[in-house]
């Protein structure tokens, strides 16, 4: 098969064919069988660049559920069609990491990671994995109607929302709390799976918790003075570090950017506050393309301040595709015409970190000079990837 790279590049056979082709033949397969540990009924958690399973001490149920998610979106998004060996085999991973992780120790809620043995490996409760397991339910639902995905999902959130409770805004980290620092990113996932539940059931429950989180993002969260998002906070929401110190990861300015996208689309908001949260989203794309790329070759930097000074050159894959993703959302809303970036960008990826020779694997981390940084595939990294793909197979 033709490398997406070669000869021409993504646009001389179309973005949307290549990308199609390139998941379905390639990306998807990888991680649905040497990707797969059929004895244990559980992903693996890394591949060599060969494609071989890297043993783990153990294996974390954010990437359990990450991986549950992307192949019920590919079932529905057609992407496996006519065969169902990979939806029946995300299902059962999905009975299986109910099993193996959930209330494993006695305790009310998921527990972190799993052990050789099947038994847990670290019982610390964690939000960001509570919600990717919320939104790996939700997806399962979506894809088969299963009224036990509906309930084990509202289970598992009205446990979340008990569990990892403080005295003012927003959620723990952790339980128990390893520190005081408070971070945005699971709260940014958490209402991603709220926004697919809602999409997903109808219940209204998910969508007044996505209002309340993206208020505490809008107040607390972006920073006033340059309209960036910042990642971490002291115990009462106060940015961590003096102003023009703070980290700003650009892939997540994209990500809140496009959350915010989905928010306005699924809230049905009044024309006041969906032009407030329209500015908010164009900011932050604003921010990240404008200081948060590469001028000379358009990649997006791991990290900036709120200054727009770049604190890590190194460049990983998931800030690509984030940005992928929020260009065809932008594209489809008639707001900008992304073409060429989407064009550019889809280049970048398909030569920089997904060549050929890897047969639908990826590189996940480059260096400031371009060098891989990592000798092995994570599989965390497919649910980004998926995420821009399946919008770049329906935009292109």
């Amino acid at each position: 098969m033709t490398s997406p790279a070669d000869a021409g590049g993504p646009l001389s056979r179309g973005l949307g064919a290549t990308w199609r082709e390139w998941l379905v033949a390639r990306a998807l397969p990888l991680w649905s069988e040497r990707g797969f540990d059929p004895e244990r009924g559980l992903y693996h958690e890394r591949l060599t660049w060969s494609g071989a399973p890297v043993a783990l001490p153990e294996l974390r149920l954010m990437v359990q559920a990450r991986q549950i998610a992307v192949y019920c979106r590919a079932g529905l998004d057609g992407l496996y069609e006519p065969s169902a060996r990979e939806l029946a085999q995300a299902l059962l991973c999905l009975e299986t990491v109910e099993r193996l992780y959930w209330r494993a120790d006695g305790a009310p809620g998921w527990i972190f990671s799993l052990a050789p043995n099947g038994g847990p490996a670290s019982r610390v409760r964690d939000l960001y994995a509570h919600a990717f397991i919320l939104f790996a339910y939700a997806w399962a639902f979506r894809l088969t109607g299963a009224p036990h995905y509906r309930r084990a999902a509202r289970e598992t959130a009205d446990e979340t929302w008990r569990l990892f409770a403080t005295e003012g805004e927003g959620f723990k980290d952790k339980v128990p709390q390893a520190d005081a620092i408070r971070r945005q990113n699971p709260h940014m996932h958490l209402l991603e799976a709220c926004l697919a539940l809602f999409e997903a059931t109808g219940e209204a429950f998910y969508l007044d918790q996505a209002q309340s989180l993206v208020g505490l993002a809008c107040q607390r969260f972006v920073d006033a003075r340059s309209g960036a998002l910042l990642e971490e906070f002291d115990s009462g929401w106060a940015p961590l570090a003096p102003w023009g110190r703070n980290r700003v990861e650009p892939g997540h300015l994209f990500e809140w950017a496009w959350l915010l996208g989905e928010y306005r689309r699924l809230a049905a908001c009044g024309a006041e506050e969906d032009a407030r949260l329209r500015a908010v989203a164009n900011r932050l794309f604003t921010l990240g393309r404008d200081w948060g790329c590469a001028p000379d070759t358009g990649l997006v930097y791991d990290a900036m301040t709120e200054e727009g000074v770049v604190l890590e050159h190194s460049t990983r894959i998931w800030p690509q595709t984030e940005l992928l993703r929020l260009l065809c959302q932008r594209r489809k809303n008639v707001e900008r015409g992304e073409g060429e970036e989407l064009s550019s960008l889809s280049g970048l990826f398909f030569t920089r970190y997904a060549p050929a020779r890897l047969a639908g694997g990826w590189v996940d981390r480059l260096d400031e000079i371009l060098v891989p940084a990592l000798d092995h595939i994570p599989a965390s990294s497919l649910y980004h990837i998926y995420g821009a793909g399946r919008e770049m197979v329906g935009a292109c």
